[in-house]
């Protein structure tokens, strides 16, 4: 059964271009044109990727992304920014509020399905072999049920974060750079991904640290990158 995308712009050529695409690589499409039916979309058909502009009638794409992410039922549902905003302050809001990946407009129609190949790659846990249940500390990762928990306390993580953990898991210890971890994480590289990979890691503290301003399970290692505690320093 092919995979469903959800293609939401106010530009409909924008649409139909996107769509063409995605149905010619055998992806299913559906469509809205403003935030308030993409949300109705969202919750009845449950996609299993939504490409999502920012600038949209009624609710926009950072109110979109809110609402989904807040939602235990949808919270996974992977998301693709597209927006002809090229500020970094905008695409670090909408990654902190939980956006998967973004693509800033005008944009090659090929570099969005790949972008959409491998978020939906990384969403159906594709980081390589290995234990199938891994854990450090009292944090615990299931890569079958593709769940995390903390202390017995499931994490509401997405699929991005769920990804960059693993791989810190894999590796306790280890110190990674930004662009081992772009790698490894996202399958590919593009210029200032950096800063995404620092909004991610953000975002995952939030989630497991006790303070995130103090962070003691995923380290700063300066002039490198991060590295996830070991258990032993």
């Amino acid at each position: 059964m092919a995979l469903r995308v959800l293609v939401v712009d106010d530009d409909r050529q924008i649409v139909r271009l996107i769509r063409s695409y995605l149905e010619e690589s055998g992806y299913s499409v559906l469509t809205a044109y403003e935030g308030k039916t993409a949300l109705h979309i969202i919750r009845r058909e449950r996609p299993d990727l939504v490409i999502l502009d920012l600038m949209l009638p009624e609710h926009d794409g950072w109110d979109i992304t809110r609402r989904v992410r807040s939602d235990e039922s949808l919270a996974a549902t992977p998301i693709i920014m597209l927006t002809a905003r090229v500020e970094d302050t905008d695409k670090i809001i909408g990654l902190e509020l939980g956006a998967d990946d973004y693509i800033t407009k005008p944009f090659n129609p090929r570099e969005v399905v790949a972008r959409v190949r491998a978020v939906l790659r990384r969403a159906g846990d594709t980081l390589g072999t290995g234990a199938r249940v891994l854990a450090v500390g009292d944090l615990r990762l299931d890569t079958d049920a593709h769940q995390a928990t903390q202390a017995d306390t499931l994490l509401d993580l997405t699929v991005t974060e769920f990804n960059l953990l693993k791989v810190f898991m894999q590796n306790p210890g280890r110190a990674f750079t930004r662009m081992e971890l772009i790698e490894q994480v996202f399958g590919y590289t593009y210029d200032n991904l950096d800063r995404t990979v620092d909004s991610h890691i953000k975002n995952l503290r939030k989630k497991i640290e006790p303070d995130s301003s103090s962070p003691t399970y995923i380290l700063t290692v300066y002039g490198v990158g991060y590295r996830l505690w070991d258990g032993r320093t």
